[in-house]
């Protein structure tokens, strides 16, 4: 995690901000990558959710995530499923409503965290995923039943949206922190260097 020990909280410099633009760049490849499953499908906006939050800090992080949040709610096709602001009504909106959370707690318990471990950025990347999944079963359990009116029971829901995507999530969640842990050295340096 970087953000700690690199600026302070009060300001953000440009190569923090260039970092965030770069990874709300990653999110949207991401977004780009998918496999169709029922419901949800898989992507690799996850990933790079959780990598912003474990090397860009819960401020960084969440910064990033809203910064894709807003270009598709503009109108640019940067979702999994296009772009808008009528994307609100969609049922996986609650899925990017959680990214941003997500990858501010991610780097808020990253930050807690005083050394690189593996253990801490594991239980960092659960904490923001755990978010992730609340606010995105949530919001579809919702619109799907009382916006759509296409009624989805509490056991199928996490059968398709927690359940089959999970062994996905872990596999994500094992990459992230393994990125974080060879970039953080890396992006560390150059924050420091002048």
């Amino acid at each position: 995690m970087i953000e700690k020990n690199i600026i302070n909280k009060n300001t953000l410099n440009i190569r923090m901000l260039v970092l965030c633009g770069l990874f709300s760049a990653l999110i949207v490849v991401g977004a780009m990558i998918k496999v169709p499953l029922p419901g949800i499908p898989f992507t690799l906006q996850t990933l790079f959710v959780i990598l912003a939050g474990l090397l860009l800090g819960s401020r960084g992080g969440l910064i990033a995530v809203l910064v894709y949040i807003i270009l598709g709610l503009a109108g640019l096709p940067v979702f999994s499923g296009g772009g808008g602001l009528m994307y609100v009504l969609k049922p996986s909106f609650g899925y990017l409503v959680g990214f941003a959370l997500g990858a501010f707690v991610t780097g808020w318990v990253a930050e807690k965290n005083t050394s690189d471990g593996t253990v801490p950025m594991v239980i960092a990347a659960l904490a923001g995923t755990a978010v992730i999944y609340a606010l995105g079963l949530t919001w579809y359990y919702i619109i799907a039943n009382y916006y759509l009116n296409t009624p989805v029971g509490a056991a199928t829901l996490m059968m398709t949206g927690f359940v089959m995507t999970l062994p996905g999530d872990l596999i994500k969640i094992a990459v992230s922190v393994l990125l974080a842990k060879r970039l953080a050295p890396v992006i560390r340096q150059g924050m420091l260097t002048k």
